[in-house]
């Protein structure tokens, strides 16, 4: 085999500083200086570093591989901090599930006023979210109303843009639907709006912004419209609202993400009920470890024929009433079953609350 000389090897690759950067391992930059690259040996295919690249490199630092062991307790280190913050902070934040809103009599009629204003909302502890609400709070509070009540709702917009309010589910008047340019002006900035009308129908319904609602809505223009019958079919000792939500202020049920949110707290033999109100985009399948759930009402409606499950999905902009027996005392998981919208390798979070019933 004949040996090519430099020359003719020079002569192959181009002269000049790019050939003597190809046979030096140096390779000239726009700055006119050269450094070191790697070289690869033409026999062996691996690469070779010169002695300044070898200089330069930074030494590797090898990482201890965790054993299996390690790992798990890592992870259910996580797990465990996020659970006990949830049990130490129970019973902590009176309105999370009673926050009714106020009102004041105009002869027979009840005035209910809100306000809708950008706020930063504390969805989980130290996790503030950029909201839009009604008097400051996610959800807004509840309107709480008795059938044949005369009802007149103020909204006072001080938003950047306009909005309006819809009743979800409620009987009313054409012209107090709520939207925009079908049945009203949109509520400008600085300007208000009164909606009028006679509670009819009972049940659980909602109350919701109608314009531009994707944003609104799920960033926090909502809230509970509850009609009570002058006469009460059912029997129980205590009534929780649950609003779902899963846009842009995150995975939430009344406004706050586990481990923010808070337990339902009842005594064994108690019976409760619970009005689910999905006021977001996706469905949420809701289960309760333990105990069945008596489904008694959909969109304020009796069913003809209640039914038992343990989970049950709603979809967005349903209303669902539950009966609940609390016969077996303990901490129970409540939960939407969608399982990336409650847990993670880092511990629950998201649409994630309980039942604990003490003895």
């Amino acid at each position: 085999m004949k040996l090519i000389s430099r020359r003719e090897l020079l002569q192959r690759t181009g002269s000049g500083v790019a050939a003597l950067g190809v046979l030096t391992g140096c390779t000239q930059t726009t700055s006119g200086l050269t450094v070191p690259t790697p070289q690869t040996s033409a026999t062996s295919g691996h690469t070779m570093q010169t002695p300044e690249v070898a200089a330069a490199a930074p030494a590797v630092q090898s990482t201890p591989i965790k054993s299996p062991r390690e790992q798990a307790d890592e992870m259910d280190a996580m797990h465990e901090e996020g659970i006990n913050f949830f049990v130490e902070n129970a019973g902590k934040d009176s309105k999370f599930w009673k926050n009714p809103l106020a009102f004041q009599m105009d002869g027979d009629v009840k005035v209910f006023e809100v306000t809708c204003r950008e706020i930063q909302w504390e969805l989980a502890a130290g996790q503030m979210v950029s909201a839009m609400a009604y008097n400051d709070v996610v959800p807004g509070p509840e309107i709480r109303v008795t059938e044949g009540d005369k009802v007149r709702v103020i909204c006072h917009n001080e938003m950047p843009q306009s909005t309006s309010i819809h009743f979800h589910g409620v009987r009313t008047p054409n012209a107090m639907d709520g939207v925009p340019f079908l049945t009203q002006p949109p509520i400008k900035p600085g300007d208000q709006f009164s909606y009028e009308f006679t509670a009819t129908n009972t049940g659980s319904h909602m109350y919701h912004s109608h314009h531009n609602a994707a944003e609104q809505v799920g960033k926090g223009l909502l809230g509970a419209f509850v009609i009570e019958p002058k006469t009460n079919p059912y029997v129980y000792d205590s009534d929780y609202t649950m609003i779902l939500n899963d846009a842009s202020i995150g995975l939430s049920i009344n406004g706050r993400s586990f481990p923010h949110t808070q337990p339902i707290i009842a005594t064994l033999g108690e019976k409760i009920r619970v009005r689910y109100m999905n006021e977001g985009m996706m469905i949420h399948p809701m289960h309760l470890h333990g105990m069945p759930q008596l489904v008694i009402e959909k969109d304020g409606y009796a069913l003809p024929q209640p039914y038992q499950c343990d989970t049950l999905n709603i979809a967005p902009g349903e209303r669902y009433d539950v009966l609940v027996d609390c016969d077996l005392a303990g901490v129970w998981a409540y939960h939407c079953h969608i399982l990336t919208h409650a847990e993670s390798p880092h511990g629950m979070f998201g649409m994630v609350t309980a039942l604990i019933v003490q003895e």
